[in-house]
């Protein structure tokens, strides 16, 4: 139980149900949300992008990375456009606090639109400005660069495997017909 002024804040939910997840008061996850810079708190309630694709898509590359420090994991995921190299959407899962669902929503709506090149020079820097984030937080903003990086990585990979089989089945052809 968590007390704040005397008010218990965070208790065990009602009386008579089979669940014991804590329940929180309106009042306090507003007072626990007041240090955050707005920008946080809006992507944290209304979180962009929230989801996943299909991980063995060959145009979705696939990041997943976590904090052992804190237990935030990050999914993010983009879907590119074979031939542009463009990315046409992106998505997240993100298992964390607060800061840590901002930063994926954030980091999706950055990556979104952009050239493979260009989100590689995303910088969690960049995304912890953008949040004002306090520094006890930063790791969640470098848990969306990695995120991003290992995304862009995944897909690199599927894409020269779909290239070195293809490639490999031109050789079988022409061995055929020789």
């Amino acid at each position: 139980m968590l007390r704040t002024g005397g008010k218990r804040v965070l208790g065990l939910a009602a009386a008579g149900r089979s669940c014991h997840r804590p329940v929180i008061s309106p009042a306090a996850a507003a007072g626990a949300l007041r240090g955050y810079h707005e920008r946080v708190v809006d992507h944290y309630d209304n979180p962009r992008n929230v989801g996943s694709f299909d991980k063995n898509d060959p145009t979705v590359g696939t990041g997943l990375v976590g904090a052992p420090a804190c237990g935030d994991v990050m999914k993010l995921q983009i879907k590119v456009d074979d031939e542009s190299g463009k990315i046409v959407d992106a998505c997240f899962k993100t298992f964390g606090c607060g800061s840590a669902i901002a930063s994926s929503s954030v980091a999706t709506e950055w990556v979104k639109g952009k050239q493979m090149e260009e989100v590689l020079s995303i910088k969690n820097t960049e995304i912890a400005k953008h949040l004002s984030l306090p520094p006890v937080k930063l790791h969640c903003s470098m848990l969306a660069e990695d995120a991003i990086k290992a995304a862009v990585k995944d897909y690199e990979k599927k894409k020269a495997q779909k290239a070195g089989a293809a490639e490999g089945a031109a050789d079988v052809e022409k061995a055929v017909n020789a």
